[in-house]
């Protein structure tokens, strides 16, 4: 496999990454990602692509155990970057045994580290994508599905990536697919020069999403201009828009040269353009066509503005006026924080750093420093897995309001879940103890089993009477078995 290391780290090309080429042509596979760590906080993002069928160990270092070990990394655009193996010293160097099948992902413990999943104390546990698994004070994981390879960025250049897990050159936060996906259509937005509808929920960041387009485009030195479209007073939208002429509409009033005017050669955005009744949708037709002619009320001379509209909507584009909406020529959806859940605590981090700069003396306590110097936002893992199970239906400013509230309620320098539960789903945690090694079935009984079952390891596993597939799993890597799958 074709490797360089670099700065302590290898890097993979995603085309190389050691899983079933199946696997990568399905397009998604199934993976753990960091996302709260007592010794490595800077590892948040950070994930272990999961192999199908094959049982494989967690933990902390390098061990010479006869399972795969799990590996994480961290996924850009079209690489993968390996990182070290795990520390801390509250983890086993074989803590857990892990194995996928049939869309589930199963779990038992081995090490000494207590496991939660979902906040369910357990030895063994069955999880679906989106369950929490804590190794207690130690790490916090969350099983998810995701594509295999992020495709290669074509237009949003890797001189304004920025550093992992930190916000991009435009201030978007986040290592998801789903985010990189936003930012080159972003980019490509911008060098489109189009005019440009965004949708999306309340507090996807619909104007940080405007400005990076501005920013990114040929008008980056000239004006943005921002303004809420639902905050024009009733029967003076024009004059909002498009300006007044002198004396207009009463002597000694000052010339207005309205949003359109100051955007000229820049950037308008309009942010809640849905807002706009039907016929002031109508009246920005004729300036946004070519040419840009528009007049100031009270003015007979025809003006033009070079100007690109970038409007934004939580609404069904379809609500639009047909026509304003046929020259918003691109579109470009937000993804809500719910659908990209492993930004999240990045985005926690990040909100209460901002925090505590604007205001050191309400938030400071809670950040500190990293043995490396770097700042330390101290969030503990009952505020993480809350924000996790959180419908977080507000988005960005939902994980914000979190925040203050744990700010408000703490008692010493760390941020814990809020007083308030936010509903979380029951635990799916199965808690039975480990098997008694005296019953374990012999390598004759396990090839027995496989054969009359026709491969299949849950119903071998069943016929066994053992408590699970991953049980089995187990077993036949201790005997040296194969499943017919893998054969």
């Amino acid at each position: 496999m074709a490797s360089h290391r670099m700065s302590g780290f290898t890097t993979v090309p995603a085309s190389s990454h050691p899983l079933s080429r199946s696997s990568r042509e399905a397009g998604e596979v199934d993976a753990l990602v960091i996302v709260w760590s007592a010794e490595e906080p800077s590892r948040v993002g950070e994930l272990a692509m999961l192999a199908t069928g094959h049982p494989q160990m967690l933990g902390r270092g390098e061990d010479p155990a006869p399972e795969p070990r799990i590996r994480f990394f961290r996924q850009r655009p079209a690489s993968l970057v390996a990182t070290s193996p795990l520390e801390g010293a509250g983890l086993s160097r074989r803590q857990l045994m892990v194995a996928v099948q049939d869309g589930t992902l199963t779990v038992e413990r081995i090490g000494r580290c207590p496991l939660k999943v979902n906040g369910a104390l357990c030895d063994h546990a069955a999880l679906l994508p989106g369950d929490t698994l804590h190794l207690h004070r130690q790490l916090v994981l969350l099983y998810l599905r995701r594509p295999a390879v992020i495709p290669p960025c074509h237009h949003f250049g890797q001189a304004s990536w920025g550093e992992f897990g930190e916000p991009d050159a435009y201030g978007i936060l986040g290592e998801s697919p789903a985010t990189w996906l936003l930012r080159e259509r972003l980019a490509f937005v911008a060098k489109s020069g189009t005019h440009a509808l965004l949708v999306g929920a309340s507090g996807t960041g619909k104007e940080l999403a405007a400005r990076a387009i501005h920013a990114q485009s040929d008008r980056t030195s000239r004006a943005f201009v921002a303004r809420n479209a639902a905050t024009f007073p009733a029967g003076l939208i024009d004059a909002e828009m498009f300006g007044t002429a002198k004396n207009y509409p009463n002597a000694g009033m000052p010339e207005r040269p309205g949003l359109v005017g100051e955007a000229d050669r820049g950037t308008l955005f309009l942010d809640e353009i849905g807002e706009l009744p039907v016929e002031q949708q109508a009246h920005l037709l004729r300036v946004l066509d070519a040419g840009g002619e528009y007049q100031r009320l009270g003015d007979s001379v025809t003006r033009r503005s070079d100007f690109r509209l970038v409007g934004a909507t939580n609404r069904d584009p379809a609500a639009l006026k047909h026509d304003l909406r046929a020259r918003l020529t691109s579109v470009v959806a937000l993804t809500p924080l719910a659908s990209r859940r492993e930004d999240i605590p990045l985005l926690a981090r990040h909100l209460l750093l901002a925090a505590a700069k604007r205001g050191p003396e309400v938030a400071g306590r809670f950040v500190g420093k990293e043995p490396r110097g770097r700042p330390l936002a101290r969030l503990a893992t009952s505020f993480i897995e809350h924000l996790l199970r959180d419908p977080l239906e507000a988005n960005v400013r939902g994980v914000e309001a979190m925040l203050w509230q744990g700010m408000s309620e703490a008692t010493g320098d760390e941020i814990k879940a809020p007083r308030t539960p936010a509903s979380p789903s029951a635990p799916r945690a199965h808690t039975s103890s480990p098997p008694d090694p005296k019953a374990e079935p012999t390598a004759h009984q396990i090839r027995a089993a496989l054969d009359a079952a026709g491969g299949s390891v849950g119903k071998a596993a069943s016929a066994l009477g053992l408590s699970s597939r991953f049980v089995l799993y187990r077993l036949m890597s201790k005997h040296g078995i194969r499943d017919a799958a893998s054969e």
